[in-house]
């Protein structure tokens, strides 16, 4: 494996893990308690880190309306394209 495929992979993992605290972390916001600041914090960061990736696919792929509840594709749209890139980044 290259050391550019590598590099490659390694900055696909570290997005697929933001991408996971945000949604983590945006659930604890859901739930409608009075979040702590360093939870906010560590929300805006995992929104200002994936929005720039997200915000384009949204555009295109609205949330999924089901009653009163809205299921953001865009986001698992890019979680899966990172997880499939993320292989063959690796496999190369």
């Amino acid at each position: 494996m290259s050391p550019l495929w590598s590099l490659l992979g390694l900055a696909l993992t570290l997005y697929m893990l933001i991408l996971i605290a945000r949604m983590v972390l945006d659930w604890i916001s859901a739930t409608g308690s009075d979040t702590p600041q360093g939870v906010r914090r560590a929300r805006e960061f995992a929104h200002k880190a994936t929005e720039p990736i997200i915000g384009p696919v949204r555009r295109v792929v609205p949330p999924l309306r089901l009653g009163s509840v809205s299921i953001d594709l865009a986001f698992t749209l890019v979680f899966i394209a990172v997880v499939f890139l993320r292989g063959i980044a690796y496999s190369m």
